[in-house]
């Protein structure tokens, strides 16, 4: 994960339970199946802690949608296919330094209570302006 550096701010949306369809199986083809999602994202909010505005802020609420969006109007065979365009999603935002993103499915395994995969990327971070 990353390190905090000062002004580097961490974002976490936990436990985003989302439908979609996901799977290889028949029944999953057929069936939307719940997914948990979390995020850690990361930018430099200096600007925004200064200013106190939400225009020099990262728009969680923004990314959450278009995460919403993309995972319920999409089909998926691979968690790992999800995954990745989950952390594509957030990596378009130019402001984002470090994005982590864990999608769960519960219950894809007899015994356990979900089975995960996380997927990181990063970008060097660049001053914001003052």
């Amino acid at each position: 994960m990353a390190k905090l550096d000062p002004g580097l701010a961490r974002i976490r949306v936990k436990d985003l339970r989302l439908r979609t369809y996901i799977g290889i199986n028949q029944d999953e083809i057929l069936n939307k199946q719940d997914v948990l999602i979390n995020l850690t994202i990361c930018y430099r909010a200096q600007a925004a802690v200064r200013d106190n505005d939400i225009d020099h802020a990262l728009n969680y609420r923004t990314i959450t949608k278009a995460v919403i969006a993309h995972i319920e109007d999409n089909r998926f065979a691979l968690l790992e296919r999800l995954t990745q365009e989950v952390l594509d999603l957030v990596m378009r935002h130019d402001a984002v330094t470090y994005a982590e993103v864990e999608v769960d499915k519960p219950h894809a395994l007899r015994f356990a209570e979900s089975v995960s995969i996380t997927l990181a990327a990063s970008r060097p971070a660049t001053t914001s302006p003052s």
